[in-house]
């Protein structure tokens, strides 16, 4: 009897939870529904054996976990590609329309949270992940059980994997932060929210989740993402209502408009509009590539723009003689940053933009972080203002500039050219690369100039000139020592950093730990074959050709040989951990000043257990490590409910290894 009488309490909750959530249409009042749920709870506490696993009290949040457990998606969750303008949806349905004749699409907001995947059991839910890396996300199972709108039951006894988005709408945002909470935004907080140990603080924060994939629809018979939407909201789910079947780019474009101009007047956050191809077979066709679906796309709302005036362009040489333009720009801030310059990337750039000294121009932040000129206002620009040319010789030493083949970019190819050897000896000495403290870009360019510097291997020669240098302003036995110590350590690198510091072109800091980590020593790597390279895993054939050109010039092996001769390490020396720890595949994050290790010794140290170190704070990071006076990042990295170790859970979680 008690048993029948939990179960009809169930059934009445599950039901009102349905009708509220993903119908918008409350079948019982507020009082009836609080009334059931007491009931429901007085009959748990007294007969806790009769408990069911998909009660709806779970939702109030009780259970606290140690440690999220890694989730691997049978399915990967895919990010899709971004486009940024009504050019670019154009084109998005031109490629479609060259596979198919006639697309038919759904168009859906594009909600602000955090995509989660529901996998249910004869239709009781059993697991909720995080999307992770899109192979492998983490169990939020015990968080996703308090967020009404996720059905702990569904209307079909089947098993089923439904993805989705979980989200917070502005009015839990507004209320957490009243309350006390310090958010910057939605996101982060429904972020931070699911990724909480204690389930007790997600039920609070009153988190939403709207589903929006269906990954195996074949399985049901379904052929049309639109009916998997409509299958998905019969078994109890909560669609986005404003999602629209539209047949044409026309109609499209006008759903594009609409949301841009009404976002604001929406209950919840969206940041674009999700467009996809709504015949499954279709889609097949389409395929993918090897990362982003080809039958969908993300259109994100452009960001913000502010309007100034370009005050010069100039000229810039790289290390490997690359020589860029760039906009030097009245001063403006830009989403919080003062923006005084941004790049030009190469000459079709400029005159493709029809960019002028002089112009009025708008700019934006391209990915919300670098400053680029999106346009010209062309109405506000002055009379007699020259159309941008190219200079035809580099502005430092005077040499032809010429283009590489398949290239927009222009080069000096002088190798002595003098900014190309002075930003090469800067990379060399860099935190990075060789790590010899002390060489700021002043020093070097006095060095350079004096003769004492000409080329990376004069840095193992300094010592013949000591004398001479005690005898510069500024440079004392102790100073001059202490540059020449730094030198001498800098032998004993592992190979990556020398590779890196080589400025071997297309070869970053990842890319030279990959090779050091494959080929061992610098003669495996020089004796390599195009082919050997380019199988490497993340290389590639830019890269391996880049390797092969640098490795076949005479100059270059000379080079090797004679840094060899002056004792400089060129074999690898970082283990290759090839068990797993609670430090792989994860990435973290250093701030603040930690008492047992310097920042680079720490990164090691983390890098040689499998782990990744970024400089910033984002969704991606899994781990901070706060020292001692940790500011900004650690204040993000609480709002965004990223884990957060101290140095001595740092230093405990190394010592397991």
């Amino acid at each position: 009897m008690v048993e029948e009488r939990m179960d009809e309490l169930i059934k009445i909750i599950n039901k009102a939870n349905i009708d509220y959530y993903a119908y918008d249409n409350p079948t019982i009042s507020d009082q009836e529904y609080d009334r059931y749920m007491e009931e429901l709870q007085r009959l748990e506490e007294k007969y806790p054996d009769k408990k069911r696993e998909d009660s709806p009290t779970s939702r109030v949040g009780t259970e606290v976990i140690s440690s999220f457990k890694k989730v691997t998606h049978e399915k990967p969750m895919l990010s899709l590609g971004d486009i940024f303008n009504e050019d670019e949806v154009v084109r998005f349905d031109e490629k479609v329309r060259k596979t198919i004749s006639n697309p038919k699409y759904v168009a859906e907001l594009k909600i602000d949270g955090l995509s989660v995947s529901l996998l249910y059991e004869k239709g009781r839910l059993v697991r909720a992940a995080t999307r992770g890396d899109g192979r492998t996300g983490e169990d939020i199972t015990h968080n996703a059980r308090t967020i009404k709108d996720i059905p702990l039951t569904i209307n079909q006894p089947i098993d089923i994997e439904v993805r989705g988005e979980i989200y917070m709408s502005k009015a839990s945002f507004n209320k957490l932060n009243e309350e006390g909470g310090s958010f910057a935004n939605p996101r982060n907080a429904a972020a931070g929210s699911v990724r909480q140990l204690d389930s007790s603080i997600a039920a609070k924060r009153n988190l939403s989740c709207f589903i929006y994939h269906l990954p195996n629809p074949e399985d049901y018979n379904i052929y049309t993402h639109n009916d998997a939407l409509k299958f998905m909201k019969e078994l109890g789910f909560v669609i986005n209502p404003n999602n629209k079947k539209v047949n044409n780019i026309k109609e499209l474009m006008e759903y594009i408009d609409y949301w841009t101009i009404n976002r604001p007047k929406l209950a919840y956050e969206i940041d674009g509009i999700v467009i996809k191809v709504n015949d499954l077979n279709d889609q097949e066709k389409l395929g993918f590539t090897a990362r982003t679906p080809k039958w969908a796309i993300a259109y994100k709302f452009p960001p913000e723009e502010v309007l100034t005036k370009v005050k010069k362009i100039v000229f810039t040489v790289g290390r490997t003689g690359q020589v860029t333009p760039s906009a030097d720009l009245e001063p403006v801030r830009v989403m919080g940053s003062l923006i005084a310059r941004a790049t030009l990337h190469n000459e079709d750039y400029v005159k493709e933009k029809d960019i002028r000294e002089g112009d009025i121009v708008s700019i934006k932040k391209a990915g919300d972080v670098i400053p680029e000129i999106v346009k010209v206002i062309l109405d506000r620009r002055e009379k007699d203002l020259k159309p941008f040319e190219m200079i035809d010789n580099c502005p430092m030493c005077g040499s032809r500039l010429s283009k590489k083949e398949g290239e927009s970019a222009y080069y000096c190819h002088n190798n002595e050219c003098p900014s190309r050897m002075q930003e090469r000896l800067v990379h060399f000495t860099s935190r990075h690369a060789m790590n010899i403290t002390g060489f700021g870009d002043a020093i070097i360019e006095d060095f350079y100039n004096r003769g004492y510097l000409k080329n990376v291997l004069d840095f193992y020669h300094l010592d013949r000139f000591k004398e001479e240098l005690m005898e510069l302003e500024g440079f004392g036995n102790k100073s001059i020592n202490n540059l020449l110590e730094e030198i001498e350590n800098s032998k004993n690198n592992s190979l990556e950093r020398l590779l890196f510091g080589l400025s071997i072109r297309h070869v970053g800091e990842k890319t030279a730990d990959i090779l050091g980590a494959k080929f061992k020593n610098i003669d495996n790597l020089m004796n390599a074959t195009y082919d050997d390279i380019a199988s490497v895993y993340d290389i590639g054939p830019t890269i391996a050709k880049s390797v092969v050109n640098y490795f076949s010039d005479d100059d270059n092996i000379k080079l090797i040989n004679d840094l060899k001769s002056e004792g400089v390490n060129t074999v690898y020396l970082k283990e290759v951990n090839s068990v797993e720890t609670i430090f792989t595949n994860k990435t973290f994050v250093l701030t603040g000043s930690l008492e047992r290790f310097t920042r680079d010794e720490a990164k090691e140290k983390i890098e040689a257990l499998g782990g990744k170190v970024s400089s910033s704070v984002s969704k991606k990071t899994d781990v901070v490590v706060a020292g001692v006076e940790a500011g900004s990042k650690l204040t993000k990295a609480r709002d965004l409910g990223i884990e957060i170790w101290n140095e001595e859970e740092f230093i405990n979680n190394l010592s397991k290894y």
